[in-house]
């Protein structure tokens, strides 16, 4: 019988907050195996993810609200060994589809766990953890998922797409951080964040975002696909709006650096960016 705590933390829904590079991959894609592509969308989104999640918390033990969490529940031995289980199926799975899944995930787990390992714990690191979390989340993801779903077999580093992922979550990452300063200092971990300070933070996430979109807009003005820019950005402006409405809140008074507010940005730039790239998937896939 799985513990409350351990299925809490597991943070299943995180991994919606993650599926936009999986779906960016997706759309830039002439010919997708659909059934890899859904092999892929499993060992990721049900196994790789929340465990990482898991063992996160496992090590962290955290008392305060984390990403996605208010009140985290306190670990229990169950979770740790839920998320070698977890690891060992994503593993095997990942063997179906490719060598190149099976070394992606092979590298994302092991970066998962010295991120977070109290022996190693990256994540102590400003620069370092923060280059651990966008490589790997940003990418190595898009480049699994990108050879993975790909129906020609051949291998391929899409170069700029990778980049664009790596600053997509470049700029999404240190807002998750923006709000945990104190309980982060508490645990002698120093993030990204901390370094450039609360309205740092956003005035690096918004120049982080215009290199992403920046990125964005040489591949697909590239490739053709101009109108699939414009598409995007369409889909973006409440996210970009709501960035700017607020920054100029903090500027007046940064005690609007909480949860609450983090969690809406978080929630609006993964739905966005989500129906985004859905939309794109479809209108070249279907």
């Amino acid at each position: 019988m799985l513990h409350r705590s351990t299925i809490q933390l597991l943070r299943f829904h995180f991994s919606f907050f993650l599926l936009p590079v999986y779906l960016f991959a997706l759309s830039g894609l002439e010919n997708i195996d659909k059934n890899k592509a859904v092999l892929v969308f499993i060992i990721l989104h049900l196994l790789v993810y929340p465990s990482s999640n898991g063992y996160n918390s496992y090590m962290d033990r955290d008392t305060e609200s984390i990403g996605g969490l208010k009140k985290p529940m306190q670990p229990t031995r169950q979770l740790f060994v839920l998320t070698v289980i977890m690891d060992i199926i994503a593993m095997l799975l990942s063997i179906w589809v490719s060598w190149v899944t099976t070394v992606a995930c092979f590298v994302y787990i092991l970066f998962s766990r010295m991120y977070s390992y109290r022996g190693i714990r990256l994540k102590q690191f400003p620069f370092l953890g923060y280059l651990t979390v966008i490589l790997n989340q940003g990418g190595l993801i898009y480049w699994m998922v990108y050879n993975a779903a790909n129906s020609s077999n051949q291998l391929i580093f899409p170069w700029i797409n990778m980049l664009a992922a790596i600053f997509l979550i470049g700029g999404f990452y240190p807002i998750t951080q923006v709000y945990q300063h104190a309980a982060d200092r508490k645990d002698g971990v120093t993030t990204i964040s901390m370094k450039l300070g609360k309205r740092g933070t956003f005035l690096f996430s918004g120049l982080i975002y215009a290199v992403a979109f920046s990125l964005l807009f040489i591949s697909y003005n590239s490739a053709g696909r101009f109108t699939d820019f414009i598409y995007l950005q369409i889909f973006m402006a409440p996210v970009i709006i709501y960035f700017l409405w607020w920054t100029l809140k903090v500027w007046k008074d940064e005690s609007v650096v909480n949860f609450k507010y983090t969690m809406r940005m978080n929630l609006l730039a993964s739905f966005c960016t989500n129906i985004a790239f859905i939309t794109l998937l479809i209108l070249h896939s279907f």
